[in-house]
């Protein structure tokens, strides 16, 4: 029997509304999927920087924070992806704060870490990434006491800035390849500090991220940190003057509590008079200037390998997140 050409075109239409449909049901970042959003007018902003959010589907009110600082020529979108910040944020359901520099404030799309106006308290890019924190729990009414601050490079010396300018803002922060708070000055200029580093005591270290919150009672930020001993564009001293800094603001010795290996990789862990986790350092065995990841789908595994972000077997922002409680 042959169908009349009406019912030929309704039979059509049928069929490809039903291919669309599958269409749509199986492939992946369809349009209802979260998506990278930049968030503009979020203070007065007098670091002149950009905000750019990640929230995933369906976020409940409550949940933590996470603050993402790239690195030196990387933008927001990339080092979101590349970290693996991104795909830990759907997974373990938190949102994602991402500044990105602009070539305006550095030609090379490097946070200022190593200017005075920018990495003090009020002032600069850290006053502009402490607005874009207070604007995204506002919005997403997020956790006021699970907000964490990471990043890699540049944006891990932003990163000690902001534990020093503004600890009460932050739970811990997390560093790759960064830098002490006022290395930069402690050492008379920003390559002496990232080739050789500065000569200073615990003493002199905690002092300076004291001098930068005076007055602060605490509790102050506990520190993840992972560094490659095979870098040579911030040389491995400067993670142990991290762990000077942070284990004295903390009141601890600089004598490990823990030390062992995490995935084949020498790690430490300082605890303070109460035996509480206050310092973790990774030492990343040959791995050169970057953001430590482990591409593919497995439980521990997270990021996508590119310039600086390094594929050496071990996630960073997965360990930093499980340190954090976020999963």
């Amino acid at each position: 029997m042959t169908p009349t050409r009406a019912a030929s075109r309704h039979v059509t239409v049928l069929a490809t509304l039903l291919v669309a449909l599958i269409a749509a049901f199986l492939t992946p970042g369809r349009a209802s999927a979260a998506s990278l959003q930049e968030v503009t007018g979020f203070g007065t902003n007098p670091g002149a920087l950009r905000m750019f959010r990640y929230v995933p589907d369906g976020l409940p009110a409550g949940r933590p924070v996470v603050v993402a600082l790239h690195g030196c020529t990387q933008n927001a979108s990339g080092y979101g992806t590349g970290s693996g910040w991104l795909q830990l944020a759907d997974r373990w359901g938190f949102s994602v704060v991402l500044p990105q520099q602009q070539t305006v404030n550095n030609a090379s799309s490097c946070f200022n870490w190593f200017q005075t106006g920018d990495i003090a308290r009020g002032q600069g890019e850290a006053a502009s990434v402490a607005q874009m924190v207070d604007r995204q729990l506002a919005d997403t009414s997020g956790d006021t006491s699970r907000v964490y601050v990471t990043g890699l490079s540049a944006g891990g010396a932003m990163t000690s800035v902001m534990m020093a300018a503004y600890p009460e803002k932050f739970a811990s922060g997390g560093i790759a390849a960064g830098l002490p708070y006022g290395c930069a000055q402690a050492a008379g200029s920003p390559y002496v500090c990232m080739y050789v580093g500065a000569t200073q005591t615990a003493k002199q270290w905690g002092d300076r991220v004291r001098g930068a919150r005076p007055g602060f009672g605490g509790p102050w930020p506990t520190l993840v940190a992972f560094q490659g001993t095979a870098d040579y564009t911030v040389k491995p001293v400067n993670m142990a003057d991290l762990m000077r800094q942070w284990t004295d603001v903390h009141g601890a010795d600089q004598s490990a509590d823990v030390s062992d290996t995490v995935a084949g990789y020498p790690h430490q862990v300082f605890r303070d008079a109460a035996g509480r986790a206050v310092v973790e350092t990774y030492s990343i065995t040959g791995m050169g200037h970057g953001q430590p990841v482990d591409p593919g789908s497995g439980s521990e595994q997270c990021g996508t390998a590119g310039a600086y972000v390094l594929d050496v077997n071990l996630c960073g922002a997965y360990r930093m997140g499980r340190a954090w409680g976020l999963g």
